[in-house]
């Protein structure tokens, strides 16, 4: 009888600050400028330098911590972190170890059961980045680039309560959108903004011990993530059940193999040789000001969705859809200001628009169309001027072209037909050339009816109001 077993996931997120200057120095945290540009004695580590606290990065942990539900430790200490690595020129890193920023905090997701599910954040600390390798192709030698070293980070950090990589994929993406609401960080995470590891074990369904942990890295995606974890539920699985032993090790993952691969066995705290950090003085903070930065927090994407349900009558997965990324929100939001009908605004986001969106892989506000433009579109397909069909090939065109809908239908003449008269005088000369039609559609055949639409959308060049046409043919056929 083979053994069923029970996945457990716990996730480990470092986000950068967007912050202008460093966590400990006054360094530039602007991206892309050139390598070893944006370094000083104190992120390099000079024998003298002094390491001072950036406020902002310490206001943007205290923001974070609070929307994640988490208490706040009311004595701050920092501490070093020690390890040899190339790209870290000090030796070690600026961390907190046993005494977090914040802990005990919680963010829910939807379980495949349809409940929600809670996962605890078991901490959310302040710590340093360290400097970026780059590995030329082809080559022996490694390079270094000094300029990410000393960028403000949050390490966030969850028990082990994901019990599938579909619920880590879930989280995560739960947890960007509620960062992204907080402009604390851009997220972005092909530039490092955001980088995610994972913890996985697996045990006997029923059993209460942890199994053997494995961490991942190298994932550079969500998606990523997801796929990681399920191969090495394979894997794992694969070598229980062939009687082997699994090891507790960090594993790199393979996006191009779809595999992971082990990198090194797994380090312990004390092998960082944790102290306290002698450079930056503990310090309590004020409860006042933990209330003043609460009170800057903004209608977060949960209860921006109830909003949304009770305000515009959405369902609970167009709520959902509508609030997962802010500027969505937001432009969703332009749009109700506008235009009354907030489904068929929901609507088309959700559809032509999020579908242009994701062709390009950009950010909506980058599409190049204004809310008032598409409410304009919107428009013109309620009081006729254009059928919905024609809608979306002008949507199309304005997002290729940077044009205003409303210019494109002037320019290309594709005002819809809605005079009566004039659909009514095309409907009758149809109906003289078409007698055949006309007399099969009086005998019974009613698909006769669809042959004549035809001909009159093709007479009117596809301008004719379609509802119309339909309305009038029918009277003209004696019905």
């Amino acid at each position: 009888m083979s053994v069923k077993y029970e996945t457990v996931i716990g996730l480990e997120v470092h986000l950068q600050l967007a912050t202008n200057t460093k966590a400990f120095c006054g360094c530039s945290t602007k991206f892309g400028s050139r390598p070893n540009s944006q370094v000083c004695p104190v992120c390099l580590g000079f024998p003298g330098s002094l390491p001072v606290l950036n406020e902002e990065a310490f206001r943007f942990a205290i923001k974070t911590a609070l929307a994640l539900n988490c208490r706040i430790q009311e004595l701050i200490k920092f501490d070093r972190k020690n390890y040899y690595y190339p790209d870290l020129p000090k030796n070690f890193q600026i961390s907190q170890y046993d005494m977090p920023l914040s802990y005990n905090g919680f963010v829910d997701i939807a379980a495949a059961d349809g409940r929600r599910k809670r996962i605890k954040i078991k901490r959310v600390h302040m710590e340093e980045d360290a400097g970026k390798l780059i590995h030329p192709k082809g080559e022996n030698y490694s390079l270094v680039d000094y300029n990410r070293g000393g960028m403000p980070l949050l390490e966030i950090v969850t028990e082990p309560d994901m019990n599938s990589p579909q619920e880590a994929y879930d989280y995560l993406t739960k947890l960007k959108s509620i960062l992204e609401y907080l402009k604390v960080s851009d997220c972005d995470m092909e530039k490092g903004s955001l980088r995610c590891d994972a913890n996985i074990s697996i045990r006997p369904e029923g059993e209460k011990k942890l199994g053997t942990k494995v961490e991942l890295k190298n994932m550079n995606s969500f998606k990523g993530v997801k796929a990681g974890l399920e191969y090495e539920v394979k894997r794992q699985v694969s070598v229980l059940e062939d009687k082997g032993k699994l090891i507790q090790e960090t594993r790199l993952w393979d996006a191009e193999k779809g595999v992971t691969a082990s990198m090194r066995t797994k380090e312990e705290a004390e092998d960082y040789r944790y102290f306290p950090e002698p450079d930056l003085v503990p310090f309590v903070v004020d409860k006042n000001e933990i209330e003043k930065i609460r009170e800057t927090l903004p209608e977060l994407p949960e209860a921006k969705a109830g909003r949304f349900q009770k305000e515009f009558g959405l369902s609970d997965y167009d709520a959902g859809v509508l609030t997962s990324q802010i500027d969505l929100a937001d432009y969703f939001e332009e749009c109700t200001k506008l235009y009354p009908d907030a489904k068929a605004a929901a609507n088309w986001l959700m559809g032509d628009i999020m579908a242009a969106v994701n062709a390009r892989n950009i950010n909506i506000n980058e599409l190049g169309l204004a809310p008032a433009a598409l409410v304009g579109l919107l428009k013109m397909v309620d009081s006729g001027s254009i059928s919905g069909t024609m809608a979306k090939e002008v949507l199309a065109e304005a997002i290729e072209t940077r044009s205003n809908p409303e210019d494109i239908v002037k320019k290309n003449g594709l005002a819809q037909i809605s005079d009566k008269g004039s659909i009514e005088e095309i409907v009758k000369n149809v109906l003289q050339k078409e007698t055949k039609s006309v007399n099969d559609y009086k005998g019974g055949k009613k698909t006769a009816l669809g042959f004549l639409v035809g001909q009159v959308m093709k007479a009117s060049k596809g301008k004719a109001n379609p509802v119309m046409v339909n309305e009038i043919l029918k009277k003209s056929l004696g019905e």
